[in-house]
């Protein structure tokens, strides 16, 4: 029995096509400046004992199989009622109007966990997945670093990076183990709202976080 699953699960993987997305991450949540789940890897409880938050990226260059995502954009909402690494997540994708079925399929899988690899995770972490829907998804960086970050009419967000010591230098947290990507710039939300699913969130003056992102799988 126990072969015949590692079997099923070794053919399963090599069904997946490879894939690999680099770009930029920005992400809004609930906590107090700075998220607890970061440094430690989701075992912490969040600052209100669950979290809320939306999430864009950006994907610069980004294949899956044959099909091209360089260009895309998605975003998500995530709704976790207790620490992340306990699972149980709510999640909705949002994906760029721009993309045709093959690639809207793509990130879809991807988004989802089933195309396996850095964001397989989510996977075991999403309970309720409540499903995924083409938007104008937008993602832009201003002169001062002000990301923007909009998903039609359900999320409107802007998030800053946090000045360190060294004027015009953000605060980066190095060599982490997050899924996200091992650098994390801190941030903090300025105008930021969520409103879909019968959530109506609001970030403003919230923990953020951005991160350049390079995943792949399967």
């Amino acid at each position: 029995m126990a072969k015949a699953a590692t079997k099923e699960r070794a053919e399963a993987k090599a069904e997946r096509p490879e894939w690999r997305v680099k770009g930029e991450l920005a992400l809004n949540c609930n906590c107090d400046v700075f998220c607890p789940c970061v440094v430690s890897l989701g075992q912490a409880r969040p600052s209100m004992g669950y979290c809320q938050a939306w999430l864009g990226v950006r994907i610069d260059k980004g294949r899956y199989g044959d099909a091209d995502l360089s260009g895309l954009h998605i975003a998500m909402l995530l709704d976790i009622p207790g620490r992340m690494s306990e699972g149980n997540w709510t999640a909705a994708l949002y994906v760029d109007e721009l993309a045709d079925d093959e690639q809207y399929e793509a990130l879809e899988r991807i988004m989802s966990g089933r195309a396996g690899g850095t964001t397989g995770l989510f996977t075991m972490l999403v309970g309720n997945f409540l499903g995924s829907r083409r938007e104008a998804v937008t993602y832009s960086t201003d002169e001062a670093g002000v990301r923007t970050i909009t998903a039609g009419r359900a999320i409107f967000g802007q998030v800053k990076p946090v000045d360190g010591a060294d004027k015009g230098k953000p605060v980066n947290i190095e060599n982490t183990g997050y899924w996200m990507g091992p650098t994390v710039t801190v941030g903090v939300g300025l105008k930021s709202k969520l409103r879909d699913f019968g959530r109506v969130w609001n970030f403003d003056g919230k923990s953020a976080e951005i991160c350049s992102i390079d995943w792949r799988g399967p």
